[in-house]
């Protein structure tokens, strides 16, 4: 049936290439965006003068001498008369039109006897001819591996899915907007790197040619930008792509974007009042409030955020276990009672790190996670006066974490020794423990000033939107169909 179709609409390309219609024309005139005629509509009714859209095709109703086509751009969408005796090859128009077609118009506006804003058409010109024939909007794409695959056609179908992703540019673009009038330089690092750091995650590997070197598609953008740090820039950001070789999830992509900031003599207390402002802000520009809903629940962003100390929840959940000073066999045997997935092989952080997860899933209202033991967090800067604990934030709501940030480790003697952890852990089969970074130490022992550094990926606008994350990118990694 739909190669019927498709030779059928291959024909309709011939017949206008004989009748010297160019079917898909490089150059189209000016046109106005639909809301503007509709928002305009009684001063344009008013003063009788011509105007011109371009569009898609939605529908086509043959009523003989008179074509009735919906016609839409992404502002709006409305009614295009066509009469056959004030068009120019108006036959050649009825027999070949169809929806999915692109075709500019230009004429007056007119009410129908309905009431209709419409536009009564006196030129027009096809400006693309379809070949496959558009989903009806009433039965749509119910397949949600379709809608991914597919995305073009969820974007033609469904105004929603155009909106989410109108809204996620508006977000970053707020993002941007808080920090340039905060006087934060952006900048670009390379996706490509010798050494992945900066996060516990498994890389992907690539092969340079030219070089003839394997290189890691970056998990993070933290290393490069404290190299900056040091290099002496004092407030930096960068929105950039980065590449975790995990599994997928609600919540989890394998590539995806994030935004990381650092900030020179500022510490993890004034990182987090100015985070707060920063996440108001941008939820305010970007949904126009900040009482959203997940999962059939309100989460209000505004006023001031609680604080939630890290090693006291812990140990009010899990029996006065303390973090800092439990053994890994009382971790392991903890984790087992809570049923999760856990290995002998599993060192200290790991085990507290997996067992606070269902502590997290608890918050549900925007809250600082802060505090947590230096055994899960290997680039945050200890605590003076308790060095077990590193002075690091995370910015949980709705059970997950939504950003991180933390006063930055830069005594290149310590973050040394928590990088020779990190390798011990890789070397027992951890494949997400961090790599001893010979050019990072090397970086900061010319000196990197005290720095406050967060981050926070495109979960947060998913969590925001209450989707999964996978229907808030436009082409998430999928396998291939067979």
């Amino acid at each position: 049936m739909l190669d019927k179709i498709i030779d059928d609409r291959r024909k309709k390309v011939v017949i206008l290439k004989e009748n010297g219609i160019d079917p898909y024309p490089a150059r189209s005139k000016k046109s106005l965006a639909i809301s503007f005629i509709l928002n305009s509509f009684p001063k344009l009714l008013k003063s009788k003068k011509s105007v011109a859209i371009s569009g898609r095709v939605k529908s086509v109703r043959d009523q003989g001498k008179i074509l009735f086509v919906d016609l839409e751009d992404l502002s709006g969408k409305i009614q295009v008369i066509f009469h056959r005796n004030v068009i120019k090859d108006f036959s050649i128009l009825k027999s070949t039109l169809e929806s999915g077609d692109f075709i500019w118009v230009s004429g007056k506006v007119l009410k129908t006897q309905r009431g209709e804003k419409s536009i009564e058409a006196k030129n027009t010109q096809i400006l693309t001819k379809s070949l496959r024939p558009i989903p009806t909007e009433y039965f749509g794409i119910e397949d949600i591996e379709t809608k991914l695959r597919k995305r073009y056609l969820d974007l033609i179908l469904n105004k929603e899915t155009r909106d989410l992703f109108i809204k996620k540019s508006k977000f970053w673009a707020s993002i941007r907007e808080y920090l340039n009038q905060n006087n934060f330089m952006e900048v670009e690092t390379a996706v490509l790197e010798n050494t992945p750091g900066g996060a516990e995650a498994e890389p992907f590997i690539t092969h340079h040619n030219a070089l003839n070197e394997d290189f890691y598609l970056r998990i993070s953008l933290e290393i490069a930008l404290k190299k900056l740090m040091v290099g002496g820039f004092e407030k930096i950001y960068e929105i950039g792509r980065i590449f975790r070789n995990e599994g997928i999830d609600a919540e989890h992509l394998q590539d995806y974007t994030q935004l990381e900031f650092y900030w020179a003599y500022a510490d993890y207390n004034e990182l987090m009042k100015f985070v707060q402002k920063m996440y108001q802000y941008v939820i305010k520009k970007t949904f126009g409030t900040l009482v959203i809903d997940n999962k059939g629940k309100k989460i209000n962003w505004s006023g001031k955020w609680k604080t939630v100390d890290y090693c006291k929840i812990f140990s009010q959940n899990n029996n006065n276990l303390n973090p800092v000073t439990a053994t890994k066999e009382q971790l392991y045997k903890r984790a087992k009672e809570l049923n999760l997935d856990v290995d002998k092989s599993f060192e200290k952080g790991r085990l507290i790190d997996l067992i606070f997860k269902k502590i997290r899933s608890t918050l549900i209202q925007p809250c600082f996670l802060i505090n947590p033991p230096v055994d899960i967090e290997p680039l945050a800067k200890r605590n003076f006066e308790k060095p077990e604990i590193v002075e690091r934030f995370q910015v949980v709501a709705c059970g997950t974490e939504l950003g991180k940030g933390f006063s930055e480790a830069n005594d290149p003697i310590d973050q040394r020794q928590r990088f020779e952890s990190q390798m011990k852990l890789r070397e027992k089969g951890d494949k997400e423990a961090q790599m001893l970074d010979e050019d990072f130490i090397e970086a900061l022992e010319y000196g990197m000033p005290p720095t406050a550094g967060f981050g926070l990926s495109e979960r947060l606008f998913s969590i925001l939107s209450d989707k999964p994350i996978r229907e808030t990118v436009f082409f998430p990694p999928m396998k291939k169909k067979d």
